[in-house]
Order: C-alpha cells, then sequence, then structure tokens
C-alpha cells in the first residue's frame, strides 16, 4: 500500500525528525554513560576477583582440609555463580556451614613442637578439634535475603556412627563432613552447599585487617584463665574494639546465659560488621583482607564464589539479614550427665519452613499468629521506672496481646525502639509495629530468651507515649 503525505505532514514529519533525532542523540548519550559506568563497574569487580585469585593462588589455598570423594560428596558441587562477566553474580539459593575453631595442643593428635614446654596451653592454629561456633547461614538471590541461624556447640543431637553427644563433636570425630550432615539431619534435610572453618587466630586478624569494630559491651566482662592465656577485662559501653578486644567479647561466657548469651553477643557483633563492612570499598579490599587471613581459613569455596557472596551481600537490604538461634531449652540440672542445650524439634520445623524454605510432614504453618498465644517482653532502654511502661501495655493489650511481662532492662541506650522478632516470627513483630506505630523490626536473637517478641524500649517511645495515652482514653 503507498501513502501519499502533504507538503504540511511532510513540514511537521521533519520537525518531529529533528526532534527525535536530538532525543536520539541525548538517549545515546545516556545509553554511552550508562555503558561505561557498567565497564567500569565490571571492571571494579574482574580487578578485585583477579587480585583474589592471584592472592589465593600465591600460596596456600583457600581449601587446607584433605576430603575423600565421599566426603566431597556430601555438599552440593553444582555451581552457584554465574560464567564470565556474571562471574561476581548469585545465581541460585545457597546454605553456607560456618565453623569457628578454637583449638588447644591437647586436642590434636600432633601439636607444634613449640607449644610443648610451655606452662600454658596456646591456641594452635588448627581445624581438628571442637567446633567453638556454628553457623548455618543462607543466602537467597530469589527472596534477596541473608538468613543465618546460630546453632549453640552444646545442642545435643545423634552424630552418625558415634551416637548422641554435644553437636561441636562431629568436627572432632569426622571434620567438615560429618559436622554438615549432623546439622542437615538436625534441621529436617536441610541441604548443604559449602563450608567454612575459621580459626579463633583469624578472626582476630580478621576484624583488625576490616579496621575494628564500633559495638555496645553490654556489661563489664572480667575473666582470667592463666591456663591459657586468656584474659578479658572489658567495661559496658559503646567503643571500638581491636581484634583481641573483639575476641575477648566473643569468648566470654561466664554468666547466667553462658553459651547463649555469648551467642547473642555474636549476633551483635556480626550486625555491627555487616552495618559497618558491608560495602564497595570492603569489597575492593577483599585481596588485603584474604592475604591476612588465607591461612586461618579453610573453605571448598573457590574465590569466584566468595565474590559472588559478598557482592550478594553488599546489595542485600539491612533488614533482610536476619539472625535466628535453634529453638530449644537449656537441660535441668540432673537431667543428663552433662549440661545441653535441647533442641525443640518442632520449633526448628517452624523456623526451617519459615526461612529456609524446607517444609516438613509436622510443620503445618498458620498464615497468622493469634496475638494473644505470643510472649511479648519489654525491655526498657530509657533508665526510666515501670510506671511509664504501663501505656505500652495497656495498648498491647487492647490489640489482643495477653501475655506480657516486663524484663531485664537493656543496657544499651536506643534511640529507636527496637522490636525482636526473637524466635525468628517477623510477621509477628511486624503487627506489634503496626500496632505501636513506632519502632524498627529485627529478626534476630538477642532480645529476653523466653519471649516470642522483645520490645527494647528507645527514646523515640518517650515521644509516642502521649500520643498514645491519648487513643486509650475513652
Amino acid at each position: 500500500m503507498t501513502i501519499q503525505r502533504s507538503s504540511a505532514e511532510e513540514n511537521q514529519s521533519g520537525k518531529a525528525l529533528k526532534s527525535s533525532r536530538k532525543i536520539s542523540q541525548n538517549s545515546k548519550s545516556g545509553r554511552w554513560l550508562w555503558f561505561w559506568v557498567g565497564m567500569s563497574g565490571i571492571a571494579m569487580v574482574s580487578a578485585t576477583a583477579g587480585a583474589l585469585l592471584a592472592v589465593s593462588l600465591s600460596s596456600t589455598p583457600l581449601q587446607q582440609a584433605q576430603l575423600s570423594p565421599k566426603d566431597e560428596a556430601v555438599f552440593d558441587s553444582d555451581r552457584i555463580s554465574g560464567g564470565v562477566l556474571r562471574f561476581s553474580e548469585l545465581t541460585r539459593p545457597v546454605n553456607l556451614l560456618v565453623m569457628g575453631m578454637s583449638v588447644l595442643p591437647p586436642d590434636i593428635q600432633n601439636p607444634p613442637e613449640e607449644t610443648k614446654n610451655l606452662k600454658y596451653l596456646p591456641q594452635v592454629n588448627s581445624f581438628d578439634g571442637l567446633s567453638d561456633v556454628m553457623l548455618l547461614v543462607k543466602f537467597d538471590p530469589e527472596t534477596k535475603k541473608i538468613n543465618m541461624l546460630s546453632i549453640p556447640r552444646d545442642t545435643r543431637t545423634e552424630i552418625e556412627g558415634y551416637g548422641v553427644k554435644k553437636i561441636n563433636a562431629a568436627n572432632l570425630e569426622g571434620g567438615p563432613a560429618l559436622t554438615a550432615k549432623t546439622v542437615s539431619n538436625l534441621l529436617g534435610g536441610a541441604g548443604i552447599d559449602r563450608y567454612v572453618r575459621i580459626n579463633v587466630l583469624g578472626v582476630g586478624k580478621l576484624i583488625d585487617a576490616l579496621g575494628g569494630v564500633t559495638v555496645y559491651v553490654p556489661k563489664d566482662m572480667k575473666y582470667q584463665d592463666d591456663s591459657q592465656h586468656l584474659y578479658i577485662n572489658l567495661k559496658a559501653g559503646k567503643q571500638h574494639l581491636n581484634g583481641d578486644q573483639t575476641l575477648q567479647l566473643l569468648r566470654f561466657r561466664h554468666d547466667e546465659l553462658g553459651d547463649i548469651g555469648r551467642i547473642q553477643r555474636q549476633q551483635m557483633v556480626m550486625r555491627a560488621l555487616m552495618d559497618q563492612t558491608l560495602n564497595p570499598t570492603t569489597v575492593a579490599q577483599l585481596p588485603k583482607v584474604l592475604d591476612v587471613v588465607k591461612d586461618h581459613i579453610d573453605t571448598n569455596l573457590t574465590v569466584e564464589e566468595l565474590v559472588a557472596l559478598m557482592g550478594f551481600g553488599v546489595r542485600t537490604n539491612r533488614s533482610n539479614m536476619q539472625m535466628l538461634m535453634l529453638p530449644g531449652r537449656f537441660s535441668e540440672k540432673g537431667e543428663f550427665g552433662a549440661s545441653y542445650w535441647l533442641p525443640s524439634k518442632n520449633g526448628i520445623a517452624k523456623l526451617m519452613a519459615q526461612h529456609f524454605g524446607l517444609e516438613s510432614e509436622e510443620e503445618q504453618l498458620a498464615t497468622t499468629t493469634d496475638p494473644s498465644s505470643l510472649r511479648v517482653a519489654i525491655q526498657d532502654s530509657t533508665g526510666g521506672d515501670r510506671s511509664n511502661l504501663r501505656p505500652l501495655i495497656r495498648a498491647l493489650e487492647k490489640s489482643g496481646y495477653r501475655n506480657i511481662y516486663v524484663a531485664k532492662a537493656w543496657g544499651e541506650p536506643l534511640d529507636v525502639t527496637h522490636i525482636v522478632a526473637q524466635q525468628g516470627d517477623g510477621d509477628s513483630a511486624e503487627s506489634i509495629r503496626n500496632t505501636l506505630g513506632f519502632g524498627e523490626v529485627r529478626v534476630e536473637s538477642t532480645g529476653n530468651l523466653g519471649s516470642d517478641i522483645s520490645i527494647q524500649v528507645g527514646q523515640d517511645w518517650l515521644q509516642q507515649k502521649s500520643i498514645l495515652e491519648k487513643s486509650l482514653t475513652p
């Protein structure tokens, strides 16, 4: 079909053509600008990955353990990152088992010669022995979340071939593979893709390489163990800690909560580190950081996979980083021959379904939780008396919350109230935030141990108190 145009149409067409050329030129300029920005980003990541690769190949490899083919088969060998230009991109969900190792000479068969004539037991740079810290971390590009599950080292569980023991013995008996199988069985069959073991000597160096960490020390901590040359002396308050001081905070466990209190402090340090160090600048410094700690790390992650995980961490919103703890309870005195953390089968099933996508026959997750069934603890950080909390309690009761109690005050002064999903129930914590109209939801285990939700009251409560009181007035 032939289309004829009038001269007027041709003039308009000509103007439109000139206009479209200008738009096209601007559009092309914009495209070129973004092209060069993109290429610069690729170049930076490539340089970082290249430097990492050079560091890792120049001396000690990242994987220092010799795993048999049977042990290697415990871990999922499928790729977790893209190829070529997408090598730094995480392409599927990944479950990473992280173990912190604190090893003394008696823990290993052939301790270093220089440790034999000492009058104390020094830390040894080894990955054998009992695991002191255990985490399962899920990096999920589908939900854009990072979920970290702390597993107490005293957790009572079955270790295949060795009977019922504390879970920290799994590494002593069978290394990372047996630990991965034990963790998977405990968590209802969760798959383990990769592992990382880091010696405590490397943790201090890692903190120093990152420039230290600013954290609130919840109370004065003093402890002395001459047999290990372990000296802990920290004052309460917000402060910037170096590597040795951070280790003192992480290793202290001589209070009423023992290892569980230590897990809470570990989560505080991890939150502070994520806030301070997960940024592009830190990623660019990874070669230097890895060079400092590489002798103290054993992992089956490749360098490319490490870059992909770090890159995902940088891009993840802090509110989507959730820290959980294995549901359970302390064993009672005389219940067993040793003290244990006794895992809750139902609690684990619920947590794994909510945060790790692992459904089970026992777990029939309700869409909403009845407010009257929730245990809500209130921890005041403002320094006021309990009477200041009455309007807060009344507002919660008016909304159907029945099991509310005032717990031990929160030591750190907070500007913003933290509504802590102690058992991982972020939806219920968000409902409480909506009821109150203020506060910040945190999915972590730093609240009151016996609660489902802990409300750590901050200065914003003092500003909202009068508003809430008016809403409660008939």
